[in-house]
């Protein structure tokens, strides 16, 4: 089952034929992480990829004693800190579970190797990448224009199952507001 849901994501970027697939298939493998467990600390370099089965995970960093929570990644969403991975140089963030974690995880050796195996898939990577980075572009216009309340609509709008699954000092963390005052607008905002 977990191998489908990431195939399914994995096709939504680009399909693959059914060698390359299989060939990719094979080298996932599944892992569990408890509760506030770093996964990556800063200064590590990161080791894998992971596809999110089950549990919700951060990156965040840490400056002056103050985190600052840069994504979150749940069930049906890749995670680990991609950058590091990638470029196989020393993380800046943290990742870390907020709940019990269930993912499959590509080690780089292997992601490496098929990469040079099969160089569909570095069109693959170069895609989900550059959808990704639409992504990064986005929310970071949002933090820099956005009120704390279109922040907040905005948020709601795009992911509401978010205000169940993670609590609510992240989420504030991660819009760049105050916890007070993302807990006024909790009260207040109404989709």
């Amino acid at each position: 089952m977990p191998l489908q849901q990431l195939r399914k994501i994995v096709f939504q970027v680009m399909p693959l034929p059914d060698d390359v697939w299989e060939a990719l298939a094979a080298c996932w493998h599944p892992v569990q992480f408890k509760r506030k467990e770093v996964m990556t600390a800063a200064g590590e370099i990161e080791k894998y990829l992971y596809f999110v089965t089950a549990g919700v995970q951060r990156v965040f960093s840490l400056e002056n004693d103050k985190e600052s929570t840069l994504v979150f990644t749940y069930a049906g969403s890749f995670s680990g800190v991609l950058d590091s991975f990638q470029l196989q140089q020393p993380s800046p963030w943290y990742l870390e579970t907020l709940t019990h974690s269930e993912l499959l995880r590509l080690s780089y050796t292997d992601f490496n190797q098929l990469t040079l195996q099969y160089p569909i898939l570095e069109r693959w990577v170069r895609l989900a990448t550059v959808a990704a980075l639409a992504g990064v572009l986005e929310r970071h216009k949002e933090l820099l224009s956005f009120s704390a309340e279109q922040k907040f609509r905005t948020l709601l709008t795009r992911s509401p199952h978010v205000l169940q699954i993670i609590p609510h000092k992240y989420l504030a963390s991660y819009l760049g507001i105050d916890p007070a005052t993302f807990s006024k607008l909790l009260s207040t905002v109404k989709l």
